[in-house]
């Protein structure tokens, strides 16, 4: 792709405003069709060989360009000049809104236009096409926008050149629609009919292309085709959600046709207290854990009734005596009261012990209780391979729990955006429909 051909500095021609006299310099050459003289505030008509002054306006309407005019820079790989600013000015309930346009000129390219709003800044061309209009909604190439806002603009203060017969106060009716980061505008008078596409661009783009002093100003709020900073919309997220959910379930059957949850050990047992210098202690025969390493689940169930034991484990390797240790308590109670029948606590209890290669093992089994209690029958149960249930529950709550914060903070983004549209409610910016003020 060939570099564009830089454009070439203006000649300032030998031109003086007709009201103040100050000199003035036409940037974009011959397509200039009024200037304002940047002293005097005088809108002078550029075609006129004696800059005819076509209209005045008080000079205590400033406003400074963020951008000065004549300030060139790179642009999206195009080398830009400014030439035109202008304010332009909505009224809501009694205030006073403004935005600032600044015109860009390449004599190669033509026109292009910055647009800044309390920080946020738009890349705004006109369209090459006219869009299609639906009830509340416009289409573009391909593109669907939402209708955002309607509004009464007017040019409310002027400065440099333009390529039309500008005017203070020309007064224009705005529609917005919007498919963030992109917005067509259409502005209407009597006499035309004009769209303009525009995208979102950060102000540090603006600032570089153009060399800009400082840092721009910082966005206030959110503007109405800015892009969510998290980059994408709640339906992507629950999307991805969805798909990782779908590998879930068949990670998970997979897991369970795999699983060999192979009984290996079982046997009944009667706890009672032991005499002094008794052990309570004992270890159980050996058995076999075949296969590939594997999660190995010890069960224990009991006959307790408003009772309870502990039980120190250690599951060992009869080879290598490697040992995995971990207590277990069963406790079952129950009762009523005033508030009715209430139980407590399980007959049954089962930890998993992960990851035990094969090999052949015993347990360790040290039962303990309180004084007062009788004999405690208890069954001690083995088995190797069994899928782990709670693995998934908590894989489900690790993907549930960023898709809702996400979504959530997607949802409240939308809200703060669609807060500033004439067109309700903020669920159209969620991917549903826009009911506009002009629907049936």
């Amino acid at each position: 792709m060939s570099t564009p051909p830089v454009p070439p500095r203006p000649t300032a021609k030998a031109l003086n405003c007709p009201s103040c006299g100050a000199a003035l310099v036409l940037r974009s050459m011959d397509r200039a069709v009024t200037v304002v003289c940047d002293h005097c505030h005088a809108i002078l008509d550029a075609k006129d060989p004696n800059l005819k002054v076509l209209e005045t306006f008080s000079e205590k309407l400033t406003d400074k360009p963020l951008i000065p005019l004549g300030s060139r820079g790179t642009f999206r790989g195009t080398e830009y000049e400014v030439i035109g600013f202008q304010r332009r000015t909505i009224q809501v309930e009694g205030t006073d809104y403004s935005w600032h346009e600044y015109l860009l000129f390449n004599p190669f390219k033509g026109f292009r236009y910055l647009v800044e709003y309390d920080g946020h800044w738009n890349d705004v061309s006109p369209t090459k096409g006219l869009p299609a209009v639906r009830g509340s909604s416009a289409e573009y190439l391909g593109k669907k926008y939402s209708l955002f806002q309607t509004s009464d603009a007017h040019t409310t203060f002027v400065l440099g050149e333009f390529p039309w017969q500008v005017r203070f106060n020309d007064a224009a009716q705005c529609n917005d629609y919007v498919n963030p980061p992109f917005m067509l505008s259409c502005e209407q008078t009597s006499e035309e009919t004009t769209w303009s596409l525009g995208e979102y661009i950060p102000g540090s783009l603006v600032w570089s292309s153009f060399k800009l002093p400082g840092a721009p100003p910082a966005a206030v709020g959110v503007y109405e085709n800015q892009p969510s900073p998290l980059g994408t919309s709640w339906r992507g997220v629950w999307k991805s959600f969805g798909l990782l959910m779908l590998a879930m379930i068949v990670l998970f059957i997979a897991n369970v046709g795999m699983g060999a949850s192979e009984k290996v050990f079982t046997q009944n047992y009667v706890f009672t207290q032991p005499k002094p210098g008794q052990e309570a202690s004992f270890v159980t025969p050996t058995f076999e854990l075949k296969g590939r390493i594997s999660d190995v689940e010890v069960k224990t169930k009991s006959n307790i009734n408003n009772e309870w034991i502990y039980l120190n484990y250690a599951l060992i390797d009869d080879v290598n005596g490697q040992a995995y240790d971990f207590g277990r308590e069963v406790s079952y109670y129950h009762g009523s009261d005033s508030d009715g029948s209430w139980t407590e606590g399980s007959n049954e209890d089962s930890v998993i012990v992960p990851s035990v290669p094969a090999g052949h093992y015993y347990l360790r089994v040290e039962p303990e209780s309180e004084a007062n209690f009788g004999p405690i029958q208890y069954t001690v149960t083995v088995t190797r391979d069994v899928p782990v249930m709670s693995l998934y529950g908590w894989a489900f709550l690790a993907l549930l729990v960023p898709a809702v914060f996400i979504s959530w903070k997607a949802f409240n983004f939308e809200q703060m955006r669609w807060a500033e549209s004439d067109y309700q409610p903020a669920a159209a910016a969620m991917g549903m429909h826009v009911k506009g003020g002009g629907d049936e």
